[in-house]
């Protein structure tokens, strides 16, 4: 039996998308390779999209700004002393890109000084977005930072 250049397209061809399909499947199949949005209900939260963009510019307004600050211990945020602890009423969003598992919130509660402190055995190694959202005096604030742990 002699096979002429046309069949050998064919085959190759039927071998070329055996191969991708056999990746295809293996990459949806497998929990390994998870492919998840950083944020869930994505349409959602783009109908927010100018409230947000609000929030932010009431936090890049401020004179004295949150600051996020990393260590070896962990991660503290700290606001300046013109913010009353007790009037600070919000929540720390730790966001990990890769992997929704990480994910993490806790709220801005503080007893004497206005800074919170998260300790480093809570993170994973990597890149971090941090999206702290906070009410003071009835305003509405939102700051967003991205930090890398070791």
């Amino acid at each position: 039996m002699k096979i002429n250049w046309g069949t050998y397209i064919v085959i190759a061809f039927a071998l070329f998308i055996s191969f991708i399909m056999y990746f295809v499947l293996k990459v949806q199949s497998d929990s390994k390779y998870d492919n998840d949005l950083v944020v869930e209900e994505y349409y959602k939260h783009d109908v927010h999209f100018q409230d947000e963009m609000a929030r932010i510019q009431n936090a890049h307004d401020l004179k004295e700004k949150p600051v996020i600050t990393l260590d070896t211990k962990g991660v503290t945020v700290s606001f300046p002393a013109v913010f009353s602890p007790k009037d600070i009423k919000g929540t720390v969003a730790l966001y990990r890109a890769s992997n929704k598992k990480f994910d993490f919130q806790t709220p801005l509660s503080f007893t004497d000084s206005a800074s919170l402190f998260i300790p480093k055995d809570k993170f994973v190694g990597g890149e971090w977005y941090i999206n702290m959202e906070w009410k003071y005096q009835g305003k509405s604030y939102l700051t967003k930072e991205k930090i890398y742990i070791k």
